[in-house]
């Protein structure tokens, strides 16, 4: 008898080339900055970043996005290297996308579709699943021609159209009927919740927030010896989380939200306002800045532009600097010798970086005060933490109610 032969199962990760647009205004670096957020986005989903392709323009191609010379470039790329796939770092239309497709011949994939599918493989609860459902059907909605080009390739033209059209409007009804199925369903969903909201009793409620991956979950296991799934991948946390977090006596409650990031699709910025309503019903919120990332002050920005979009921004809030043991790697390299510093023609010559103490004594923490400078996975400064976070609860408890003094 032979030997059995034995079949590799395990699934090849796809290799990926990413392509984004310089507008006017954007410096390389944040270009680079905004292109390796979409490589981590690539990673979380299972990708691998083979080759970057940037071009410079006023505005993207209202038919392929690039110019035709940068795209036959990457058309030349991905034949010679054998790209599974082709993400662009921004929204494409239908147009571009089905133009895009035809002359690579490969998979395309635009920012959308991408934090989409991670949001896919992420949902968990049956409310997260429904949200992400819907969102995927209304980016798909107005995409749906783009899935008959196969009749383009048939003879007899008149005679295929009727059929062609007639299936797509008949998937476009499934669809809206879909669509409108789970809208209903969310409704469900979000009155059972509120119900849950309403029966928590008198307990004052904080809630976690800030830009994706800047450590919200590992705060919230620290500060209520809970389990909540962790990772430093982007998206870990999609599904609310509320625990019940005692200090001195002094209960309260802390929710852990999903993360905020650029560019974050609108079809799910509306599928997950129900999620967030945590976030609006909060009495504090706790900031979470990741004070080691390069463009943290940037990512403030798109956190706070959504709170208020949300209309939470007026809510009392407290920032809170994490990831401060990585950012002590770059206090070493503050003493930076200027001098020896190149100035290229496309990106004038960094700054040196700010040490941890003169970061502490900035404008920005005095903007932002009450600002507290941590590390969760370290446990630096978490005393301190927990004794403002203490504060602020007992103070709100007590104007609330008044006559309840026997927690504090």
């Amino acid at each position: 008898m032979g030997k059995q032969k034995v079949y590799d199962t395990a699934k090849k990760a796809e290799r990926v080339a990413l392509v984004g647009v310089i507008k006017p205004g954007e410096s390389p670096a944040q270009t680079r900055e905004y292109l390796e957020e979409l490589a981590f986005l690539v990673e979380t989903a299972g990708g691998i970043v083979e080759q970057i392709f940037t071009q410079k323009m006023l505005k993207p191609d209202r038919a392929t996005f690039v110019g035709t010379g940068k795209l036959e470039e990457i058309q030349t790329y991905v034949k010679a290297e054998e790209i599974d796939i082709v993400v662009f770092d921004d929204e494409l239309s239908p147009s571009q996308l089905r133009n895009i497709e035809r002359e690579l011949q490969v998979k395309i994939l635009d920012r959308s579709n991408l934090i989409l599918d991670i949001f896919a493989r992420r949902a968990q609860t049956a409310q997260a699943k429904t949200q992400v459902e819907l969102a995927q059907l209304q980016y798909l909605l107005p995409r749906l021609t783009r899935l008959w080009t196969h009749l383009e390739r048939q003879k007899g033209g008149i005679g295929m159209r009727g059929p062609g059209e007639t299936q797509i409007e008949s998937d476009r009804r499934m669809i809206l009927e879909k669509i409108s199925l789970l809208k209903e369903r969310l409704k469900l969903i979000d009155r059972q919740n509120e119900t849950q909201r309403k029966n928590r009793g008198q307990l004052i409620r904080v809630a976690l927030v800030g830009y994706t991956n800047v450590g919200k979950s590992t705060i919230m296991n620290m500060l209520a010896k809970s389990e909540v799934f962790a990772e430093n991948k982007l998206f870990a946390t999609l599904d609310t989380t509320v625990r019940k977090v005692v200090i001195e006596n002094l209960p309260f409650l802390l929710s852990d939200t999903v993360g905020f990031i650029r560019k974050l699709p609108h079809h799910l910025v509306e599928c997950f306002k129900s999620t967030l309503d945590e976030v609006r019903e909060a009495d504090i919120l706790i900031h979470v800045v990741d004070i080691s990332h390069p463009n943290f002050e940037d990512q403030i920005h798109t956190v706070n532009e959504t709170l208020k979009d949300l209309g939470a921004i007026d809510k009392e809030i407290i920032m809170v600097f994490n990831k401060i043991d990585a950012y002590q790697v770059i206090d070493d390299m503050a003493a930076v010798d200027l001098d020896n510093q190149m100035e290229t023609e496309d990106e004038p010559a960094a700054s040196a970086p700010m040490t941890l103490a003169a970061f502490e004594k900035s404008w920005m923490a005095r903007d932002n005060s009450p600002a507290m400078f941590i590390s969760a996975t370290q446990k630096k400064n978490v005393e301190e933490l927990r004794e403002l976070l203490y504060e602020k609860v007992k103070n709100l408890h007590i104007t609330r109610y008044p006559y309840d003094k026997l927690l504090y």
